[in-house]
């Protein structure tokens, strides 16, 4: 992974926060041919800050489950309101 912006020495100092960085940046500027830790994206998920829609997806894929901000409605609930 490439990074101009960060001092990565320094950041390495802080153990958790270089797993967060380096997750956040892996999953919203690409893997460069690395795999991320299933382990470290649940360790970490709540601390990420990641592209809302990725996050959604990944979520999908993690627990199996979809992301929701709001209450969803079905179509039939849709349709009942017209």
């Amino acid at each position: 992974m490439y990074n101009w912006s960060v001092d990565v020495k320094i950041l390495k100092k802080d153990k958790r926060q270089y797993a967060i960085w380096k997750l956040e940046q892996m999953v919203n500027f690409g893997l460069n041919g690395q795999r991320v830790k299933i382990s470290d994206l649940k360790k970490y998920w709540a601390d990420i800050h990641i592209d809302p829609d990725r996050r959604k997806f990944l979520n999908l894929l993690l627990h199996g489950k979809k992301y929701s901000h709001q209450k969803s409605t079905t179509r039939s609930e849709k349709s009942s309101r017209k």
